[in-house]
């Protein structure tokens, strides 16, 4: 029976929206150019053995729905969770191997091609994230195979998309009339003055070719004038190594660090990574401040949050403020799963952390630059972290047999390329993993190709981040609690407490501190001011 006071379900929680966004992403390219109609698909668990696999079946029970119906859909996909424990791959090890495990990852494909890769590692070289990869596709395929025997069986005759004809000689006039353009407009710097330029663009071509008898018309500019942008872009890319900011491919945006830049919180960082900037700021709590969730597999607790913010401003854009959406409790996530590997335990460092992004500016990459700002957050506050974290962002530009893998993605890379592959990690190696792509026929020696110039990306963006905070501050903040930790007999618990809590209660409320007593007789007291926290010490001694 769920948790809360009306005791059933309400929105979905984090876990489900993330679980959402696993099934979307490896399907939503499967479906042809042309398909317009509103297409949903709901998975719904209705038993559950609590081994924690329910959002790797939901992809493949979304898939194999699909795959019977008659909506067209150039699937199936498969997907299987791939663990490592002891050196060895493990295919969907449940929650309590899991835990045990250096290496999660679930991999989605169809039996050609991987379409999306999520999850985290401690720390492991880039050539086991590939063999695990390439581990996971073998089942995957058997899983495929599978549901083509249910189509064979059951599947129905698909529906026709039918994609738009353009008049070539209206696509050639268009041409005519903006390609030259385009060309000069995408290498303008600023993503602003970029965009606003194409948009006068088009909306001259527009009012150029109107006419008052053809409703299609305009709508038909439009799409050509797309297509346009995006084969300048891909071109350009492709054939001259040359990028809207003017980089190569493997080149970094100019870097700026900046740490404790608000005084009065525990830990600050601002990332500002080209026209991109996170502020990252970070707050210690008592056990008290744990998150509870209530999930499908079990009650725990949560001690690290990571919240990733995207307002609207970031991007130039003025709507209401709402509640979180999927791609900000998604980026969230990654960023989480991505410093968490390089926390010290909870015996080592009893705090309750909550990291928050702000996107003060967003061109691409706002992810990664959570990732680099909240690891210096991290740092400024004197959390005892193992490494510094950094994140990058890789794409990938396709034609045939011409192929570009660039680094530090902008907005308009991401919008028109093959892949947006999210690589974080210390200088020993990676930490988090996320990777969509958007067309089939990506190899493993492609996908090597682009960690291996990852790798290289992070490790200098590692290097601008040393410049500023080389390691965790020596001290906390004079305004973070201070957490002590004493034991005591067990048989002495019962005097520390009261009866009816009143002694416990009592030097609360005298010395002003924070107070939790466990079974085992170790006693914690939280105090924000020192003298306060050794006068409860006094008394509990």
């Amino acid at each position: 029976i769920p948790g809360g006071f009306f005791r059933r379900e309400g929105q979905p929680s984090e876990r489900e929206k993330l679980a959402s966004r696993l099934i979307d992403r490896p399907m939503r390219p499967l479906f042809p150019e042309g398909w317009y109609y509103e297409t949903q698909v709901i998975a719904t668990v209705i038993s559950a053995d609590q081994s924690g696999t329910a959002d790797v079946i939901g992809i493949i029970a979304s898939s194999a729905a699909l795959a019977i119906s008659n909506i067209p859909f150039n699937g199936p996909v498969g997907a299987v969770r791939v663990g490592r424990l002891k050196g060895e791959f493990v295919i969907n090890p449940v929650l309590s191997a899991l835990d045990e495990c250096d290496l999660s990852l679930v991999v989605a494909g169809t039996a050609d091609a991987v379409m999306m890769v999520e999850g985290g590692a401690n720390g492991l070289p880039e050539s086991v994230m590939i063999a695990a990869i390439e581990r996971a596709h073998v089942e995957i395929k058997k899983i495929v195979e599978t549901i083509r025997k249910l189509v064979a069986v059951s599947g129905k005759p698909k529906r026709v998309a039918v994609t738009e004809q353009i008049d070539p000689a209206l696509a050639a006039t268009v041409e005519t009339l903006t390609a030259a353009k385009i060309r000069e407009a995408i290498f303008i710097p600023n993503k602003t003055a970029r965009q606003e330029r194409l948009d006068a663009i088009m909306a001259e071509a527009v009012e150029a070719l109107r006419k008052a008898d053809d409703q299609d018309r305009e709508r038909h500019v439009k799409l050509v004038f797309h297509n346009l942008e995006y084969t300048e872009v891909r071109k350009m890319i492709l054939e001259h190594g040359k990028r809207a900011d003017g980089r190569g491919p493997a080149d970094i945006r100019p870097i700026t660090c900046e740490v404790g830049i608000l005084p009065r919180a525990h830990g600050s960082a601002l990332f500002t990574r080209g026209e991109t900037q996170a502020l990252a700021v970070v707050t210690l709590g008592t056990s008290d401040d744990e998150q509870k969730i209530d999930a499908l597999e079990g009650e725990y607790y949560r001690n690290f949050m990571l919240h990733y913010n995207f307002p609207p401003f970031s991007v130039g854009e003025a709507r209401p403020l709402r509640s979180p959406g999927r791609r900000e409790i998604g980026h969230g996530a990654l960023a989480e799963r991505a410093l968490k590997p390089v926390l010290p335990s909870k015996q080592e460092f009893p705090y309750t952390l909550r990291l928050v992004s702000d996107i003060l500016e967003s061109n691409g990459s706002s992810s990664m630059a959570t990732v680099c700002g909240g690891s210096l957050a991290l740092m400024d506050a004197g959390v005892p972290v193992k490494e510094p974290v950094a994140g990058i962002a890789m794409g990938l530009i396709k034609e045939r047999d011409k192929v570009m893998v660039i680094s530090d993605i902008l907005g308009l890379e991401d919008h028109l390329g093959d892949m947006d592959f999210k690589v974080c990690g210390t200088a020993q190696g990676v930490t988090a993993l996320q990777m969509d792509i958007k067309i089939a026929g990506i190899t493993a020696q492609l996908m090597e190709r682009a960690l291996a110039q990852a790798r290289e990306g992070r490790l200098y963006i590692l290097e601008r981040m040393r410049l500023a905070l080389a390691a965790p501050r020596p001290h906390m903040s004079p305004y973070a609690p201070r957490i002590y930790t004493l034991k005591i007999k067990p048989e002495k618990i019962r005097e520390v407490i009261g009866p009816g809590g009143k002694v416990i209660r009592d030097i609360v409320a005298t010395c002003g501190v924070k107070m939790d007593v466990e079974d085992d007789g170790t006693v914690t007291i939280a105090s924000s001011d020192e003298a306060s926290a050794q006068k409860a010490i006094t008394r509990v001694n």
